[in-house]
């Protein structure tokens, strides 16, 4: 082989070299992210809310969330419109259901929230997406959902951001 030949600091340095040459192609971070080096903006949009029940701050906080999950795990700069990628998106539904039953009462319910997300990527137009996640977490029926419903909004926000960054840019 041509790499047994050759001595142990130019090996090294052929590794580098290719290294270097491989990651210069597309930006990559520890959080897994894969974001074109061309792309260097985001614009994300107020998700507003459709669902038939409202929770006067889940838009806002569901927005904050995702921002912030760009702006601490990539280098894109947020801006307000235009950037070379985009999100957009609706809350969709918000809805509790019981789960497991037990004899003829719910043992526990759950709560349900969908956000229809839309994704243009202006660099690569063949990584948009239109789509809609729904994430839940399940609470015990014994419980007033107004009691619990900050901290699992809190909880299912985390999975529904974790959706939308990682179908954005981790290509994983």
């Amino acid at each position: 082989m041509i790499l047994n030949r050759l001595n142990k600091p130019l090996q090294i340095i052929m590794l580098l070299i290719t290294a270097i040459g491989l990651s210069s192609c597309v930006s990559y971070s520890f959080t897994g992210a894969s974001i074109p080096p061309e792309a260097k903006t985001i614009s994300i949009q107020y998700f507003d809310n459709n669902a038939s029940f409202i929770v006067p701050t889940l838009s806002e906080s569901l927005t904050l969330d995702v921002k912030d999950r760009f702006s601490s795990q990539t280098s894109l700069i947020l801006i307000n419109k235009n950037g070379d990628l985009q999100i957009e998106g609706v809350i969709t539904d918000f809805k509790t259901s019981p789960q497991a039953i037990s004899g003829d009462e719910a043992a526990s319910n759950r709560l349900s929230i969908s956000v229809k997300v839309k994704f243009v990527n202006l660099i690569e137009p063949d990584k948009n997406y239109q789509t809609t996640f729904t994430r839940y977490e399940d609470y015990a029926s014994s419980l007033n959902l107004a009691d619990v419903q900050d901290e699992l909004i809190k909880k299912i926000n985390e999975m529904l951001v974790d959706d939308i960054f990682n179908k954005a840019v981790v290509n994983w």
